[in-house]
């Protein structure tokens, strides 16, 4: 039997669940026995030394893309990145920015942010394509940029030290 197609709004509210699921496993899929702390994939993945934070970022990168996809203004996409710069900038603090990861959660706040927007009733100006593709290239440079310094910075420390 074929299927028919999605309305919009339904199509809509099947890309938010998708994002929300992808949010949870970012951020707060497993909980922490004893406590009511719950961590998810994206401090473990920080564990990885260097490979692990940039893919963090890439699945964050994306549920910023879908909601500029969905509509999201350029003040709320500018939010949204804010988040990953502080995640990115904290994160690459070796074991210091997994633990802030636990608790800052920048896939939950975009999540929230999106889910803001969707259930306002006022119209704003949806982000242009170019406004969308230099806001996430920027933090794609800007994350690449902390990046290095982070390992330019702990070679000259170890070098320091075993001097």
């Amino acid at each position: 039997m074929p299927q028919s197609p999605l309305s919009p709004i339904d199509a809509k509210a099947l890309k938010l669940e998708r994002l929300r699921s992808l949010s949870h496993l970012l951020d707060n899929a497993i909980g922490i026995p004893g406590t009511q702390m719950r961590v998810g994939l994206d401090p473990l993945l920080g564990l990885l030394p260097f490979a692990g934070d940039y893919l963090g970022t890439i699945f964050s990168v994306y549920i910023v893309f879908e909601a500029a996809r969905m509509g999201l203004p350029k003040a709320s996409l500018t939010r949204m990145v804010a988040n990953l710069l502080i995640d990115t900038l904290v994160g690459t603090v070796p074991l210091l920015g997994d633990l802030f990861d636990v608790g800052w959660k920048a896939n939950s706040k975009n999540i929230e942010l999106l889910e803001s927007h969707l259930s306002s009733p006022k119209t704003t100006q949806k982000a242009d394509l170019w406004f969308v593709g230099l806001l996430l290239g920027g933090f794609l440079l800007i994350a690449i940029a902390i990046t290095t310094t982070t390992v330019l910075i702990i070679g000259l420390l170890i070098k320091a030290i075993r001097n």
